[in-house]
């Protein structure tokens, strides 16, 4: 059996990878960071390195 430990965040135009230990949980969806798990609602991406998440 294998315990999967890391999932692509939530948000869909998203590419980010998250370890599930770290990730910002909503509505029990993993997400890489406040501003997916909020959809966004300050028009700003994740900020994460190549990332072009909702911008």
């Amino acid at each position: 059996m294998t315990t999967v430990t890391q999932m692509k965040c939530a948000c869909e135009s998203c590419l980010c990878i998250v370890s599930l230990s770290s990730a910002v949980m909503k509505e029990g969806k993993p997400y890489c960071g406040e501003a997916c798990a909020n959809g966004h609602a300050d028009g700003k991406g994740c900020g994460h390195t190549g990332c072009e998440c909702d911008k």
